[in-house]
């Protein structure tokens, strides 16, 4: 087994579940429910599948479309859903810092 990317992949993907809107939901879930154990599996079983997915879908993508290009057009997707949703903030942001003459 590869530790390294064993490892690597768990950090990734549990820092990148922090404060998601999953992790937002199923906490509001719990919340309305008396029973959190079956809210933890429903939770972690979905997490589960779609993760199997997307390790298939990759998988199969890989095959056809080289690794370097998946990478490209993947950092290329969060690069423009990161400016986005920085637009509104940034053009907020210019619009207060204007004075009037």
């Amino acid at each position: 087994m590869y530790f390294t990317l064993l490892f690597s992949t768990f950090v990734t993907v549990f820092l990148a579940e922090l404060g998601d809107k999953t992790q937002l939901a199923t906490v509001a879930i719990s919340g309305t429910s008396n029973r959190p154990l079956a809210v933890f599996l429903g939770s972690s079983s979905a997490l589960v599948l779609a993760s199997l997915i997307g390790a298939v879908a990759g998988g199969s993508l890989s095959a056809v479309i080289p690794a370097d290009w998946l990478q490209l057009v993947a950092s290329t997707g969060f690069l423009v859903i990161g400016g986005r949703l920085l637009m509104p903030m940034l053009q907020a942001g210019l619009g207060s810092s204007q004075t009037e003459d």
